[in-house]
Parts: C-alpha cells; sequence; structure tokens
C-alpha cells in the first residue's frame, strides 16, 4: 500500500507540474479567454471546433447553459427548448462575468487542455486522500496532508474560475501561480516521507540554514518573475503580439533586479554544491538545481537578447517551478531526521 500511495502522489505531482506549464502555455498563446465560462467550455463539456457551433439556428434544440455569440455578445440558454423561426429573447440570458465574446479554436482547445489536466491532477489528489488513510496508524500526518492538497486544489479551480470571470486580471493569475508552487511543496513533502529508503539529513546548520534562504530567495526570484510578465502583458496589449522587440524598451527597474538578483541565487546555491560534497549526505539534487538555474538564465537570455523566442516563456515559468521543487525537496533532505527517527 505504502508503494502504491506512494506512486499516486508521484502522479500527482506530474500532472500539476503538467497543469503548470499548459498555464505557461495558455498565457504565452494568449488563450486564457479561450473557454469564456466555467467549469464548461462554451457551455460544452466538449467545447466547439468552429465558429459555425455558437451561432443561433432556428429549429434547434439548445440545452441549459449552452452558449451562442450573437451581436458580439454571449448569450446562455436559460432552460432547455427547441428554438423556432425566430430568435426568442426571453430564452437566453445575457452572460454578466464579462464582455469578452470572441472565439478562437486554438486558443478554445488550449485552455481547454489545461483544464482537463487540472481536473486530472484533482482526481489524482483525491486517490491520493482517499489512499492517505491507510497511513493513518502509522502517522496521522499524511493523511492530513493529502487532505489539505485535495482542498487546495479546489481552492486552485475556485481560483481558475475567479481569473476567467474577472477576464485575466493579472495580480489574481499570480495568486494562482502561488497556489500551485504551495500544492508542488506539499504532494514533495508526501512523497519525501512516504520513502522506503532510511537515510540521515546533515548535522551542519549552517548548511540547512543555507539551503532554506536560498529556497526562499527562489520564491522572491518567481514573485519578481510574474510582476515582470504583468508589465509585459501590459506592453502586449498596448503594443500588439508582433512588436516583441519594445515589450522590454524600456525594461522596468523590477526587470533588472529581477536579472541581478539571478547571480545571488547562483552564487548561493554553488555555495551549497561545492560544501555538500564535503559531507556524506548522499544526493543529486545540488546538481539538479545548478543545472536548472543554468537552463532558467538561458532562458532568459533568449527572451531579452532575442526578443521573446516561440515557447520561451512558457519554459522559463516550467524551469522555475522544477527549481522550486527540487530546493524544497533538498530542504527535506537536510532537515530529515536521523536514520533510527526517520519515517
Amino acid at each position: 500500500m505504502k508503494t502504491a500511495f506512494r506512486f499516486w502522489v508521484g502522479v500527482s505531482l506530474v500532472l500539476v507540474y503538467g497543469v503548470i506549464a499548459a498555464g505557461a502555455i495558455v498565457r504565452m498563446t494568449g488563450s486564457g479567454m479561450g473557454c469564456p465560462d466555467w467549469p464548461k467550455c462554451f457551455g460544452y463539456l466538449i467545447p466547439p471546433t468552429e465558429r459555425a457551433q455558437l451561432d443561433w439556428y432556428p429549429n434547434h434544440s439548445y440545452n441549459k447553459g449552452e452558449v451562442i455569440i450573437i451581436d458580439e455578445e454571449l448569450r446562455i440558454a436559460l432552460a432547455d427548448f427547441t428554438s423556432t423561426n425566430s430568435f426568442t429573447e426571453q430564452n437566453w440570458g445575457a452572460y454578466t462575468k464579462h464582455d469578452y465574446a470572441l472565439f478562437n479554436p486554438l486558443h478554445t482547445w488550449i485552455e481547454f487542455i489545461n483544464r482537463l489536466l487540472g481536473a486530472l491532477g484533482g482526481l489524482a489528489t483525491l486517490v491520493v486522500g482517499i489512499m492517505s488513510f491507510w497511513q493513518w496508524k502509522k502517522t496521522k500526518l499524511i493523511p492530513v496532508i493529502s487532505w489539505v492538497i485535495i482542498f487546495g486544489m479546489g481552492f486552485q479551480a475556485w481560483l481558475g474560475k475567479t481569473v476567467v470571470d474577472s477576464n485575466l486580471q493579472p495580480f489574481k493569475i499570480t495568486i494562482h501561480m502561488i497556489m500551485a508552487l504551495v500544492i508542488v511543496a506539499l504532494l514533495l513533502y508526501l512523497y519525501f516521507i512516504s520513502r522506503k529508503e532510511k537515510s540521515s539529513g546533515t548535522k551542519e546548520g549552517l548548511l540547512k540554514i543555507i539551503a532554506l534562504i536560498a529556497l526562499l530567495l527562489t520564491l522572491v526570484q518567481i514573485g519578481m518573475g510574474t510582476q515582470v510578465r504583468q508589465f509585459v502583458d501590459t506592453q502586449i496589449d498596448l503594443l500588439g503580439e508582433n512588436a516583441k522587440d519594445t515589450w522590454l524598451d524600456p525594461a522596468p527597474l523590477l526587470f533588472y533586479v529581477h536579472r541581478s538578483f539571478s547571480l545571488l541565487v547562483t552564487g548561493l546555491n554553488l555555495f551549497l554544491f561545492v560544501r555538500l560534497r564535503k559531507t556524506s549526505l548522499v544526493t543529486q539534487m545540488p546538481q539538479w538545481i545548478l543545472g536548472l538555474i543554468g537552463a532558467e538564465i538561458f532562458t532568459g537570455i533568449l527572451m531579452y537578447y532575442f526578443d521573446f523566442p516561440f515557447s520561451s516563456q512558457p519554459l522559463h515559468l516550467l524551469l522555475a517551478s522544477l527549481l522550486f521543487g527540487a530546493q524544497s525537496y533538498l530542504v527535506l533532505q537536510l532537515y530529515q531526521p536521523t536514520q533510527k527517527n526517520a519515517l
């Protein structure tokens, strides 16, 4: 049971990272309003593939909640009915959450896949929550955290709804991202404490403190990165999708702080790498962390000096999320109890 539990924790972790990657692609392609309603998409479980599916038709059966676009406005069927030869206003309600009424099939299906991954992630964490009850006698912490994750996924879904209803307000997107990282951290903790191998951490208090500071600095770096991304989103709205060379011209002060801050993050983790090689702790996390930092800096260079090449933005965000996960796992390894007290 313990092996199966850890397997489903791993599945949940992969799916949550998939949602983060998909969300970054949604933001890069401007697909956030590809489904203007929530939880369905234009009122359908499976979204439309062409604009004609959202037109009004005479003598056509409509189900409650289905959406059409008429006079550049979204209208929602108020009940199940079959239309007559003329449009009947009383059968339709206006969508009042926002006034976005465009259909782009690419955007719609990118957003739909993002939501689908989120739903699969929610189901996987539910399996984890159910299986966690078998761990109750060993440690009550596992089921408690498992169900905190489930409620966190529910809260994340609600945040997704508020993001759509607000027509993609930037600060709500940022909160959505932070919540995803919290769920990643909790899943990593479950994955760590449910391991089979027994090992000890380090007694060097300085390394523990530095590892924790490095993790917090990465969180600050991610926070600044989301603020820079909000600035870029505003520039895209003002200058257009094709003016990539002007999105950071001029760049805000926060961009330069964010860029310079990466040197501090790199230096601190390089120090950790060197010091940990002299300890008895067997872990490859420091190597992974430095590799992720290098890749993160490389994608940052691509965005600034080569005008945001395709996929550089979602890759930059995904690498930052993976870096956060790797550092979190290293902190868990360093702070783990001695072998005789390990779970």
